[in-house]
């Protein structure tokens, strides 16, 4: 059986990207370290649309507890370690057809890009992806596609 997984992956070389291009006295994503013990995982990509992002821990307070109906992101982003460049919405992947998926910047802060790109995507314009493409989000966070 074939289907589409996404490994979801601290990823060094898209924070060195971040920061070079980071202005340090504007830009929030500029501050944080790269985290000591990164974790990865892997999620199958199933239905029609899939949220990345992370629940509904207000900024201002993270240790406040989730709002019971707060909606959990599809690729939950939420951590540890929590990427501060990420948004509670943050992007979206959509399946179009039976075997082809999109993604989308959802209007995030820090915007979205694809395959190490320096432009950022324009928000709501979908973007096709194909097997191995990375999407890239937040100071670290990158989402590797694979159709198996």
């Amino acid at each position: 059986m074939t289907g589409w997984t996404a490994r979801v992956w601290a990823d060094r070389d898209h924070y060195e990207l971040v920061r070079a291009r980071a202005e340090p006295a504007t830009d929030p994503v500029a501050v944080p370290a790269f985290p000591g013990e990164p974790v990865e995982f892997e999620i199958a990509l199933r239905g029609e649309e899939i949220r990345i992002g992370r629940r509904g821990v207000p900024d201002e307070d993270p240790s406040a507890s989730v709002a019971d109906d707060d909606e959990v992101p599809g690729i939950d982003l939420t951590g540890p370690p929590r990427d501060p460049g990420v948004s509670h919405l943050h992007a979206v992947l959509l399946a179009v057809g039976p075997d082809r998926w999109v993604v989308l910047d959802a209007g995030s802060t820090n915007g979205t890009s694809v395959n190490y790109a320096a432009e950022r995507l324009e928000p709501g314009t979908a973007v096709p992806l194909g097997s191995g493409d990375s999407i890239h989000v937040g100071a670290w966070t990158t989402i590797t596609v694979e159709r198996r």
